[in-house]
């Protein structure tokens, strides 16, 4: 039995540290070979002695070493790039720890704006491409004969159609719009648009009009007037808008720089689109013909409630003229609700207004949207106020055709041209 302190017997390793070993002598580098001794403190200087051994240092196998920055080939503490002194997040002179740069705000706003930015231009740009596209122009205003000359500010003609296109059968049995092939106008209107706000007339499409010499829109012949007294519906009728705008021009010496159309499935889609329209109903109605039937009073239209609204006719006591005033205030009010923040600034209501509204619409060849837009506004201007909404001056009628009061007539186109501020009163 061995004691110890004595090594064990057939121990051959000789006397070493550890392993029971009694000798106080560390095991050799050829031994433990990542480990050099410095020399041994001399007597009185050890761990009691008051001083601090030296301590070891690392090499790598092969004599190579340094302090504790080296291990074997890497280089872990205290080389560049890494966490050693002078290194990101090591210990400063003074024991505190280095603090990050401070995030540059000024460029970071500087960037998002300039990405904010970008992201608008593009989705304008691509919006605008869009709606364009969507335009049919189809109305070439350039075959009309013999055309007045332009005044100050711009004219639009706008007209409501009674076409069925894209209606289905059933569609049409809801909507009340029969099955008549073709298309006539329902309604028609002159917005001038100028420096003393904008003016809407309804024109009755009951007037007693001349047709005039004109060129046919498809054939391109040209057909001699005659002094044909016809009501003013009857030319879009004959010819269809490039004849109905030679008509109002003749009759009424006012040129007209655009046209619009639309019929009545783009009317009740674009009424949907919003939303509704509401409107102050002014009394009850109740019409079997255009299927209106209202109580009197605020109320909020949908696109069917709004087309039977427009087409009533006959439920009113002033017949056509009624009509005529109820249809500029419906389309005053659907405008003031399209121009609103709530449907330009939602995305959810915009694009599918716009694709109900541009489809819908027929368009001279020289419409842009920058004038459809002012067309808007301006419409929402004659609601809100800003102003003036008539019908054409009358005096009287012959055989069921409304006859215009010329002198008074003459008096505001006058004040169109000019671009003054009307003063004319209508029916």
């Amino acid at each position: 039995m061995t004691e110890w302190p004595e090594a064990r017997p057939n121990d051959n390793r000789g006397p070493r540290y550890g392993h029971g070993s009694a000798s106080a002598q560390p095991e050799s580098a050829r031994v433990m070979r990542q480990v050099r001794r410095g020399p041994v403190a001399p007597p009185g200087q050890g761990a009691y002695g008051g001083s601090v051994p030296q301590q070891p240092s690392y090499v790598d196998g092969s004599g190579h070493g340094g302090g504790y920055d080296d291990y074997n080939t890497g280089q872990v503490y205290g080389s560049p790039g890494g966490g050693g002194p002078g290194g990101p997040g090591s210990p400063g002179g003074d024991g505190r720890y280095a603090q990050r740069p401070a995030p540059d705000w000024r460029r970071r706003i500087k960037v998002t704006s300039i990405t904010v930015a970008a992201v608008l231009i593009v989705t304008t740009v691509g919006t605008y491409f869009w709606a364009d596209s969507k335009l049919n122009r189809e109305v070439d205003l350039s075959i009309v004969l013999d055309r007045p000359e332009a005044g100050e500010g711009t004219n639009y003609l706008i007209v409501g159609s009674d076409s069925r296109a894209g209606l289905t059968d059933e569609q049409k049995k809801k909507l009340r719009t029969g099955s008549a092939e073709g298309k006539r106008t329902d309604s028609m209107m002159i917005l001038h648009t100028g420096s003393n706000g904008p003016t809407l007339i309804s024109l009755p499409r009951d007037s007693n009009v001349e047709i005039p010499t004109f060129k046919g829109s498809e054939s391109g012949k040209t057909f001699q007037g005659a002094g044909r007294h016809v009501k003013l519906n009857a030319a879009y009728a004959e010819d269809g808008p490039e004849l109905l705008v030679r008509t109002v021009e003749f009759n009424t010496g006012l040129h007209i720089d655009h046209y619009v159309e639309i019929g009545f499935a783009g009317f009740a889609n674009i009424v949907d689109a919003v939303g509704g329209v509401e409107m102050d109903i002014p009394q009850d109605i109740k019409d079997t013909k255009s299927g209106a039937d209202f109580k009197k009073g605020k109320q909020t239209l949908n696109g069917e409630e709004a087309l039977a609204f427009v087409r009533t006719r006959y439920a009113l006591a002033g017949s056509d003229l009624d009509r005529t005033k109820n249809q500029q205030k419906f389309l005053s009010a659907l405008a003031s609700q399209v121009a609103t923040p709530g449907t330009v600034l939602n995305p959810f209501k915009l694009y599918p207004t716009m694709g109900a509204g541009l489809d819908s619409l027929i368009v001279d060849k020289d419409m842009s949207l920058f004038g459809l837009a002012d067309m808007f506004w301006s419409m929402k201007g004659v609601s809100g106020g800003d102003g003036t909404s008539l019908n054409m001056p009358l005096a009287g009628s012959s055989g069921g055709n409304l006859l215009w009061d010329k002198a008074k007539v003459k008096q505001l186109v006058n004040q169109l041209n000019n671009d003054e501020k009307v003063t004319v009163k209508g029916d």
